[in-house]
């Protein structure tokens, strides 16, 4: 392990630290990160109904430099005082299409975010704007108007001294007001506080493919619409558990609705598309819940009151001989802190608070968790592989397989200790379509013992945990440069900061030269298909789903971005995002001069 006095590698991972996950509270304070993973490992052991001392140890041993990273709500609250949530993110309930179903659920999202957690919303059972509001005598005004009030509300939280949770809000593709829902954003300042996605099904990607008109519907209120109210389709709504009659409001062309929402993307990166229909098809929960969003990134779709409980193994760590030619990723190493991590992120359904009873309840029924990966493109260059190398997305391959595998073996093994969780049928868990692609060995250990968690696997971005980390690159996400400016929120407010690459760094300490290594490649470098390619190399082995932003340069083709959305379709993904500059969203991350020689030498010794 790391000398303690040099963790730190750079002033931005020690002050991220402090600002975020360092805990200073009236039961004491952290004085160095050990102090934090002892506090987060001892909280998480104390779950444990024996041994808990020699689960302190192991915890503490995965968290030790940096090998396993949770998630930053875990980090930041395991073992405070503080009335938080260790949980990231949820999807709540349905919004009822009522005055009193809204601000009810508006309360909910208040809650849940005032512990720090980011919410998920599906608005698709909002009437649409200009439909009669027979109670009032008025007429709707739809659900972009009302999304207004949860921005607003997560503005004044934030004012507050909240911490801060991003929501994301979806819509299904044939709600009569998805255009309005699409352009939502294209205004300064509109809607800030959330990402949008919009619910893509497979009807209308066939309705896109057969260039076929597309009707856009919503279900009949049999006390408020006539009986007369025009035709009729079925459709299963949000939440709802099977077909339900709905009118017609009007009908549009799929492929003008899809350069709508293409155009929308390529103009302002938003919104994203999340295919609905495999994610649901996919659910290894298919016989008791239906989706229809996700956490505020994406990579978690989740159910009414499902939260998402993640945490990342940092592969940079699993490297022997970096940069040589034997250089090597220790898979034995990597299962063997899966399977600590898993138990520990099982740990953090006991240890956690819940905002609501509800997201309790869900939690414990189902116990969801999302371990994922990050530091895959430093690891790709230290291994001397670019990232757009088929041999990498091989790799890659092997890595989530290695991962997912060790998951569901651990999680056996807990339900044989523990007890399964309560919502599992075995036989109809077992028919799903993701726990068929496992091992015969795998599925005969849940047909005999069952499995104590109902998901393992997420890729997740991993911003503030790989800025923690050393700034070891994020989640999936290839090296943005050899040195670049990231704008990092403080407490004193957005601060920016010169940061240079991981393994480029590494790379250069080394060997004490000023080259780059013969691997690295940047995200400018790469095709936008090389993303792609990557995503869905690990997809088959991610039972919940995968964050990634596909980076476009600014003069990329309109056309060709639109082919990227259908080829994600078509690749099995489920769900796709892209990011190309634009004036209303602004940088986050932007490149500046490379480093002189003095530069590194005072950045060595911060």
């Amino acid at each position: 392990m790391q000398d303690l006095a040099n963790v730190f590698e750079n002033p931005v991972s020690r002050e991220v630290w402090n600002w975020k996950y360092r805990l200073i509270d009236e039961a004491g304070s952290d004085s160095t990160i050990r102090d934090t993973w002892r506090r987060v490992a001892r909280a998480l052991a104390n779950a444990e109904p024996e041994l808990s001392a020699s689960w302190e140890r192991a915890f503490l041993k995965a968290l030790e430099d940096f090998r396993f990273l949770p998630g930053g709500r875990i980090l930041a609250g395991a073992g405070s005082q503080h009335d938080v949530t260790l949980f990231n993110c949820f999807v709540l309930g349905t919004i009822e299409d009522s005055m009193e179903g809204i601000f009810s659920a508006l309360k909910e999202a208040a809650l849940t975010m005032q512990q720090g957690g980011g919410i998920g919303y599906d608005f698709s059972t909002l009437r649409p704007a200009g439909m009669p509001a027979r109670r009032c005598g008025g007429v709707a005004s739809g659900p972009v108007s009302f999304m207004r009030i949860w921005d607003s509300m997560c503005a004044t939280l934030l004012a507050a001294g909240a911490r801060r949770g991003a929501m994301m809000a979806t819509l299904r593709c044939d709600h009569p007001d998805i255009e309005t829902f699409i352009g939502a954003k294209r205004t300064l300042g509109e809607l800030r506080n959330f990402n949008l996605s919009v619910l893509i099904t497979d009807d209308f990607m066939d309705a896109l493919e057969q260039d076929r008109d597309w009707p856009l519907v919503f279900p009949i209120n049999t006390e408020a619409d006539p009986p007369d109210a025009g035709q009729i389709v079925f459709r299963r709504w949000s939440h709802t558990g099977s077909p339900v009659p709905c009118r017609i409001v009007r009908v549009s062309r799929a492929r003008e609705l899809w350069h709508a929402i293409m155009r929308s993307t390529y103009d302002y990166a938003e919104p994203g598309v999340l295919f609905i229909d495999r994610i649901n098809r996919q659910n290894n929960l298919w016989y008791c819940e239906h989706i229809s969003a996700t956490n505020p990134c994406g990579e978690i779709p989740l159910p009414a009151y499902g939260a998402c409980n993640l945490g990342s193994i940092n592969l940079t760590r699993f490297v022997s001989e970096p940069f040589e030619d034997n250089a090597a990723l220790d898979f034995a190493a990597i299962e063997r802190t899966a399977a600590v991590a898993v138990r520990m992120l099982d740990n953090v359904i006991d240890a956690s608070r819940f905002p609501l009873p509800k997201q309790r309840d869900e939690a414990l029924g189902k116990r969801r968790i999302g371990l994922g990966i990050t530091g895959l493109a430093d690891a790709l260059v230290m291994l001397g592989l670019r990232y757009d190398d088929e041999r990498a997305c091989q790799l890659a391959d092997k890595i989530m397989r290695s991962v997912c595998l060790a998951a569901y073996r651990t999680s056996i093994e807990l339900a044989r200790e523990k007890g399964s969780f309560p919502c599992l049928d075995r036989d109809k868990y077992l028919q799903s379509n993701f726990v068929r692609t496992l091992p015969r060995t795998i599925r005969k250990g849940i047909a005999e013992h069952g499995i104590r968690n109902s998901h393992l696997l997420a890729v997740a971005p991993t911003g503030s945990i790989s800025l923690l980390a050393n700034n070891v690159s994020n989640g999936l996400e290839p090296g943005f440069d050899e040195r670049y400016q990231r704008r990092v929120l403080t407490p004193e407010g957005p601060r920016n900061y010169d940061i240079e690459n991981y393994a480029v760094r590494l790379w250069r300490l080394s060997r004490s030269e000023r080259t780059l290594p013969p691997a690295f490649v940047t995200t400018s470098e790469l095709s936008p298909l090389a993303h792609l390619r990557m995503q869905a190399a690990i997809q088959h082995s991610v039972d919940n789903a995968i964050s990634k932003t596909v980076y476009l340069p600014q003069d990329f083709p309109f056309p060709d971005m639109e082919s990227l959305y259908r080829q994600a379709y078509d690749m099995g993904l489920k769900g796709c995002t892209t990011y190309r500059p634009n004036p209303i969203t602004g940088v986050v991350i932007s490149p500046t001069e490379p480093l002189t020689a003095s530069t590194v030498c005072c950045e060595q010794n911060a």
